[in-house]
């Protein structure tokens, strides 16, 4: 850890400088040719209204995922230190990676959207980080991050500029890929001494009052995350109601489900910390469709009781049948819900919602997105298997204390 891990971070960055100093320019560089008023006029207009939706993303990133992952009862400084780690990682390989794919010459040019997309490849990579959480080091998730954040680049090339298929709240391409790609690397990093749990692997109190610091945080920013890059009126105005009504339809099913399956009648706080926010990653494709609110509400809905029903059920089955050990149970939050919000997005532009694309080209970003992310995920994992990354032994998962100084 104090020779492999510093030479890796402080490598990557200098690996980042160096490609920033080459290809990347401002945005409002325009090669020395003179702007004239109008165009002044027109960049600050988009400033003021991306950058409140930038802060809102950006929340969500450091603050909202962050403190989600936080109520395992002795990782709580794994859980946002090394999010704070990867995310800052992942947005300066994400800037890159995604201008290389989509700038038309050498330079890459950054604006607010494309800050914006930064932050949308690495909500991809704290996603897959839910799966393996505790159980890999922080040398392993930059490697992750890495590749991760290079796949999701070109799948969501794939399912953009190639299947022409709409995806505004990234139900399939962010939610639905960041968990199955999790999922891959969990299930070939599988450890048998885990089978039957760890002491560790429990909340306590305070840790869970910790984690819906987070759920409320990501629950009060959702709708500004499906809107951030929609076409600003109409379509971005619908992104942000439908969001809205989904995610407060999600809270009262995901609530009323999680009394009815838990013991006794009562609230189960892992449901409570997850299932809430399903209905915005649900409502994501079909967003700035026009769905009607009820159709929102109902997607919500439904994806609550799904996630909750996920928790209760597939949660352990993974864990026994699959050999799949999903710390935070990212499938049920946002592999399940991603999906629902493929297939509604293909309802919807059958139904008539859009006609910016097809319900066989969206058929084919659901499937890209879920085929990419699995394969992927399996070669990461077993370039992550190998034992030259100070991966933490069994007895120590799930523990601040291996990589922490812990009082």
């Amino acid at each position: 850890m104090r020779i492999k891990f510093p030479l890796m971070a402080i490598g990557l960055e200098v690996a980042m400088i160096v490609l920033f100093s080459l290809f990347v320019r401002y945005g409002t560089d325009q090669s020395g040719t003179q702007k004239t008023n109008s165009t002044i006029s027109n960049n600050e207009d988009k400033f003021s209204v991306l950058y409140p939706l930038f802060q809102d993303v950006h929340v969500m990133i450091f603050v909202g995922f962050g403190f989600l992952m936080t109520f395992l009862k002795k990782y709580g400084f794994s859980s946002v230190g090394i999010n704070l780690l990867i995310a800052a990682l992942g947005l300066q390989w994400g800037t890159f990676i995604h201008g290389i794919l989509h700038s038309h010459n050498q330079i890459i040019n950054i604006g607010i959207l494309d800050m914006i997309n930064a932050d949308f490849s690495t909500a991809t990579v704290l996603i897959s980080f839910g799966a393996v959480l505790g159980k890999i080091s922080p040398i392993q998730m930059l490697i992750m991050t890495m590749l991760e954040i290079t796949v999701f680049a070109g799948n969501e090339y794939l399912v953009g500029e190639i299947f022409k298929a709409t995806d505004i709240g990234a139900s399939m391409t962010i939610h639905a890929f960041g968990a199955y790609f999790g999922l891959a690397v969990a299930g070939i990093l599988y450890r048998a001494g885990l089978r039957r749990g760890h002491d560790n692997e429990e909340s306590v109190y305070h840790s869970d009052l910790f984690a819906m610091i987070g759920t409320l945080f990501l629950w009060i920013f959702w709708p500004s995350f499906n809107s951030a890059i929609a076409q600003p009126g109409e379509k971005q105005y619908r992104a942000i109601v439908n969001t809205y009504f989904s995610l407060a339809a999600c809270v009262l099913t995901a609530f009323g489900l999680s009394s009815l399956v838990g013991k006794q009648g009562k609230l189960n706080m892992v449901h409570i910390q997850n299932a809430t926010l399903a209905g915005g990653v649900a409502v994501g494709t079909c967003a700035d469709m026009e769905i009607h609110p009820y159709i929102s509400m109902i997607i919500g809905s439904t994806a609550g009781m799904v996630s909750v029903l996920g928790f209760r059920f597939l949660t352990p089955c993974f864990a026994t049948k699959l050999r799949i050990q999903d710390t935070c149970g990212v499938h049920n939050l946002h592999g399940l819900p991603g999906v629902m919000g493929g297939l509604a997005g293909i309802a919807a532009v059958a139904l008539g919602a859009s006609n910016v694309s097809t319900p066989a080209m969206q058929a084919a970003a659901l499937g890209s997105s879920i085929g990419t992310a699995i394969g992927g995920g399996l070669i990461t994992g077993l370039i992550l298997k190998l034992p030259i990354w100070g991966q933490p032994p069994d007895q120590n998962c799930y523990d601040d204390s291996v990589y922490w100084e812990v009082l």
